[in-house]
C-alpha cells in the first residue's frame, strides 16, 4: 500500500470517528434540551402562580430588585464554563418571557427603532416585551408619568461624550411641573456602543455615508482612512440614517442601478431595515460605553449593591456646594458621578446631579442626604436602584 493510500485511509478513519463522536454528543445535547424545555415549562407554571398572587395583593409585576437577585444567583450557581455575561443574557430572556406570562409589559425608548436606546432596552428587558418608539427623551418621561408605558429607558452618560443634557433637563423640568419626582429611576443599563457600516452595495461602491454628526466624530479616523473622499451626510439619528439608506437603495435597485450609499448605525437597525453589514466596529475608541437609566413610577427595593441618584440646587451662600459634597464624605458615601445643568430659573444658577453608592434606605445614605439637604434650596432623590455590574 502506497503512502498516499495510507494517508487517505487514516483520514477516512478519523472522519468516521469524528462523525460517530459528534453523533453521540448531539444525541446527549438533544436529551438535555428536552430536559431543559421541561424545566422551563415547569418554571413557567410557577411564574403564572406568582402572577396570580401578585395581582391578588395589588403588587407590581416588574420588580427590578428581584430581577437583579435572580441574575446574580444564577451567575453564582454557574460552574464557570459559561461567562457571567452569557448567563445574564439567558436569564434576562427567561425573565422577559416570565413577566409577559404575568402581564403584558410596554417599554418606551428613544427612537427610531434600531437606535442604541432600542438595543439597550432589548438587551436589558429581553425580546418578549412590547417596545414603543417615543421619539424623544421628554416623550419617554411623559408616557411613563401618564402610565401609558410601564417603564422607559433613557441615556444618561456616554464614556466619550459625557452627560446627556436632555435626560437631566427632563428630570429637572418634571420636578418643576409635578412637584416631587413622579418618575423614579429603578435601574441602570450599560452597553458597549459599536458602530457598523451598513449598506446593500459592495464596500468599494460607497460614495455617500449617512449618520448622526456625533457618530461621524466617533468614527473620524476610520472614515478618513477607509473613505477619505466619501460625502458625509448628516441625519437626525443613526437609526434614521439606516432607514434613509435602505429606502434609497431599494429605489436604485428598482432602476437597475447599484446603490452607492451606506449608513453608520447599530446592527439592530440594519436587521430591522434590511441592510447588510459592510464593516463592524469602526469606532475610533472601542471601549465606548453608554449608560442608561430605567425609569418608572415604581421604586426599587434594596439589594445590598445599589446606587442612589440625587438632584439638588444649593442654597445661595458661600461654600454650600462644598458642604453638600462633604456630607457624603462625612458619612463615607462614595459619589460615582456628578454633572450640572442650568437651573432654568435664573441665570448662572445650576441644578446638580450626583450618583452615589448605596440605597436611600441605608443608614449612612439617609444621614448623608439629610445633612446635604440643609445646604440646599431643594434636594430630590430621583431613585435608588440595583447597580449595573456588567456591560451588556
Amino acid at each position: 500500500m502506497g503512502e498516499s493510500t495510507k494517508r487517505a485511509t487514516r483520514r477516512s478513519a478519523n472522519a468516521s470517528q469524528t462523525k460517530a463522536g459528534l453523533a453521540v454528543c448531539r444525541e446527549r445535547i438533544s436529551a438535555l434540551d428536552q430536559r431543559l424545555v421541561g424545566l422551563l415549562n415547569e418554571r413557567a407554571q410557577l411564574v403564572v402562580e406568582v402572577g396570580k398572587l401578585k395581582r391578588r395583593a395589588g403588587m407590581a409585576v416588574y420588580t427590578p430588585h428581584r430581577e437583579a437577585e435572580v441574575v446574580e444567583r444564577a451567575i453564582k450557581a454557574s460552574n464557570g464554563l459559561l461567562s457571567a455575561r452569557t448567563v445574564e443574557a439567558i436569564f434576562r430572556e427567561l425573565m422577559s418571557g416570565s413577566v409577559m406570562l404575568q402581564q403584558p409589559m410596554r417599554v418606551g425608548f428613544l427612537g427610531p427603532s434600531g437606535s442604541y436606546s432600542h438595543m439597550a432596552a432589548v438587551k436589558h428587558f429581553g425580546s418578549s416585551m412590547d417596545y414603543e418608539d417615543l421619539h424623544e427623551i421628554a416623550g419617554v418621561f411623559h408616557e411613563v408619568r401618564r402610565g401609558h408605558v410601564h417603564c422607559g429607558l433613557v441615556p444618561i452618560e456616554n464614556s466619550t461624550g459625557g452627560g446627556i443634557a436632555e435626560t437631566m433637563d427632563a428630570f429637572r423640568d418634571g420636578k418643576a411641573h409635578h412637584g416631587e419626582a413622579s418618575v423614579v429611576i429603578c435601574g441602570e443599563v450599560q452597553i458597549e456602543v459599536h458602530h457598523t457600516l451598513l449598506g446593500n452595495c459592495p464596500p468599494r461602491e460607497v460614495r455617500r455615508i449617512y449618520s448622526k454628526p456625533e457618530v461621524f466624530a466617533q468614527c473620524k479616523k476610520w472614515l478618513s482612512t477607509q473613505y477619505p473622499g466619501a460625502e458625509l451626510v448628516p441625519a437626525p439619528s443613526s437609526s434614521k440614517a439606516v432607514e434613509m439608506v435602505a429606502k434609497e437603495s431599494a429605489k436604485m435597485f428598482q432602476r437597475g442601478r447599484v446603490p452607492q450609499v451606506a449608513a453608520i448605525g447599530s446592527q439592530l437597525a440594519g436587521q430591522i431595515h434590511g441592510l447588510n453589514v459592510l464593516f463592524e466596529d469602526i469606532e475610533d475608541q472601542p471601549d465606548n460605553i453608554t449608560r442608561f437609566y430605567v425609569i418608572s413610577r415604581q421604586s426599587a427595593q434594596r439589594t445590598g449593591d445599589d446606587k442612589t441618584s440625587v438632584m439638588f440646587q444649593t442654597a445661595d451662600k458661600p461654600g454650600a456646594l462644598v458642604r453638600v459634597l462633604q456630607a457624603f464624605e462625612k458619612h463615607k458615601v462614595n459619589l460615582t458621578h456628578i454633572e450640572k445643568r442650568p437651573s432654568g430659573r435664573k441665570n448662572w444658577t445650576y441644578t446638580f446631579f450626583v450618583d452615589a453608592q448605596g440605597h436611600q434606605s441605608d443608614p449612612a445614605m439617609g444621614s448623608a442626604l439629610r445633612e446635604a439637604k440643609r445646604h440646599c434650596r431643594e434636594l430630590v432623590v430621583l431613585g435608588s436602584y440595583p447597580r449595573s455590574k456588567r456591560i451588556l
